[in-house]
């Protein structure tokens, strides 16, 4: 399912959680019934224009008696790069194709959280959660190599 609106590129917002793209929906686009049936759903934002597209998460749709708010959480790995274009939009008016992907909502999420957990110490020095694996706990499970070398692998040479 595809819907095509004019629109308001409200706000695009990014924090270290998540980032938020709203658009205010304009004029008779405000009724069509695809925008109710895209909710929650996994979707691809494109701009007319801009060749980059957005997963996104639909995240939610609200109306009241001024506008339609239509509100959409990016996925995580989508690179600065990549969406520099989308975002130059910001503040216009412009035409939104909204199209049904095929990713699943839950590995959507799933795909938000990876990565490793990590803190910035006062210091500036990183430290990592302490369910994180490290080299050393690798090696003590895997045993070193009997010449020292962590990349030689001796099952290979079978």
């Amino acid at each position: 399912m595809q819907v095509t609106v004019k629109a308001h590129f409200n706000k695009q917002t990014k924090d270290s959680k998540k980032e938020l793209v709203q658009f205010y929906v304009k004029g008779d686009d405000e009724k069509k019934p695809e925008l109710n049936q895209l909710t929650r759903e996994v979707v691809e934002l494109g701009i007319e224009g801009v060749d980059q597209k957005l997963t996104c998460e639909f995240k939610k749709s609200s109306k009241d008696s001024k506008k339609t708010v239509l509100e959409f959480i990016v996925k995580g790995d989508t690179s600065a790069e990549h969406s520099f274009n989308f975002y130059r939009k910001a503040g216009s008016d412009i035409n939104l194709h909204i199209i049904e992907s095929q990713m699943d909502i839950d590995d959507f999420r799933e795909e938000q959280y990876e990565g490793v957990e990590y803190q910035v110490n006062q210091d500036g020095i990183a430290s990592v959660s302490p369910d994180q694996l490290t080299l050393e706990d690798v090696a003590e499970e895997q045993g070193e190599p009997e010449d020292g070398d962590p990349f030689s692998d001796d099952d290979l040479l079978d």
